[in-house]
């Protein structure tokens, strides 16, 4: 893959997912970016043991790692060499924390007026919560967005680490903006680009905020797929399948027809698209009733037939051996740092109908201190 980003290098000074997140996709379009970590590692490292953990691995491939305290004289001196270099830093300190390691915006400044500095929050860098810990679930209860995925008769927090995950795309975009900014202005200045979780999951929710602005709706876990006409339904094979019948009467029809229930709409609680949504709950059952007598792979058949939107509700094993993701190349591997291959998700964004193929595993602890103490060049050589 063309990577656009070649020659741009970061310094990363993160812990956990959203600043490592965000110079991760930045490292994805072809960024040479430095991880910088206490001695003891990026705290993620030692989640499942060891310092090469699954959840430290996710956000960390395509980098460098440097291990440096920034309170130590002769470290930090190694740590300003690099920032003179750079184009960009992150970090996701809690605010006044950079300050007090010497990672501050206006010292950095004074080494290379030309970085874009970016500072990562849970609440932003002022203001009543500003100095309160803030991580995922924080985040997803504070913007709204968690009483939209918490099923009220079954309360318990639910799925992947979205708020950490997207703050460090909302990082990624920002940080891109000001990159693009400096070099069509010719600008001698960097910017400060922040970005805190609450208002990267509160943007997030900005459909169920839309709708409390303009009609006064305060949303629920069930607002948007009753609308959208969402369903996951059991198969006779305990295994699951997904539908999105949406607005257009066609997949309502080729449903009718694949469920052979062609009268389905003689029902008024099933007639029109309103009382479809009116009535979701009782279709959920009818449809509950039918599906539960075919196996998933059947019903895949008869719905694809039908051009009905669906698929097969996958577990992760499922998803590597899917036709259409061997055809994207969607999983990709390259050497293991301490032996044999790591696997990956390719990032999905092609160029020139290029795909990116090719990816470094993530760093093992300080990969590159020899180098960096020894007096080299950590960084890859510019186009």
């Amino acid at each position: 893959m063309s990577k656009v980003l070649e020659g741009v290098r970061v310094v990363e000074q993160g812990t956990f997912i959203t600043g490592p997140a965000a110079s991760m996709l930045l490292a994805d379009l072809g960024a040479d970016v430095v991880k910088v970590e206490q001695r003891e590692g990026d705290p993620f490292r030692a989640f499942r043991g060891g310092t090469y953990s699954p959840h430290y691995q996710t956000y960390n491939r395509n980098k460098k790692s440097v291990t440096l305290d920034t309170r130590d004289g002769a470290d930090l001196a190694l740590f300003d060499q690099l920032v003179r270099e750079a184009d960009v830093y992150i970090q996701n300190f809690r605010p006044g924390v950079a300050e007090k390691i010497g990672a501050g915006e206006a010292r950095l400044r004074e080494l290379n007026p030309r970085l874009i500095y970016c500072a990562i929050s849970g609440f932003g860098p002022d203001g009543p919560a500003a100095q309160r810990p803030s991580y995922d679930t924080v985040a997803q209860a504070a913007s709204g967005f968690l009483k939209l995925l918490v099923n009220p008769a079954n309360p318990r927090v639910v799925g992947p680490a979205i708020a950490d995950a997207l703050t460090g795309f909302y990082a990624a975009y920002g940080i891109l903006g000001a990159l693009y900014e400096r070099a069509n202005r010719s600008t001698e200045i960097g910017r400060r680009v922040e970005v805190s979780m609450l208002e990267a999951m509160t943007h997030f929710n900005l459909d169920a905020f839309t709708h409390l602005f303009s009609e006064g709706e305060v949303m629920g876990p069930f607002s948007r797929p009753s609308v959208s006409q969402s369903y996951v339904l059991p198969c006779a094979d305990g295994k699951w399948i997904a539908l999105h019948m949406s607005s257009p009467p066609k997949f309502w029809q080729g449903l009718a027809q694949a469920i052979d229930k062609p009268d389905l709409f003689d029902d008024p609680r099933f007639a029109t698209r309103e009382s479809r949504i009116d009535n979701q709950p009782a279709l959920i059952e009818l449809l509950s009733s039918l599906f539960h007598k075919r196996e998933r792979a059947e019903w895949c058949r008869r719905l694809e037939a039908l051009d009905v939107p669906h698929a097969p509700m996958y577990d992760t094993h499922e998803v590597p051996v899917d036709p259409q993701a061997r055809h994207l190349q969607l999983f990709i591997d390259a050497a293991h740092p301490a032996g044999g291959r790591w696997t990956t998700v390719r990032t999905p964004v092609s160029f020139d109908g290029q795909r990116a193929l090719d990816v470094s595993a993530p760093p093992l602890l300080g990969d590159h201190d020899a180098i960096l103490r020894g007096g080299g060049s950590v960084w890859s050589p510019r186009p």
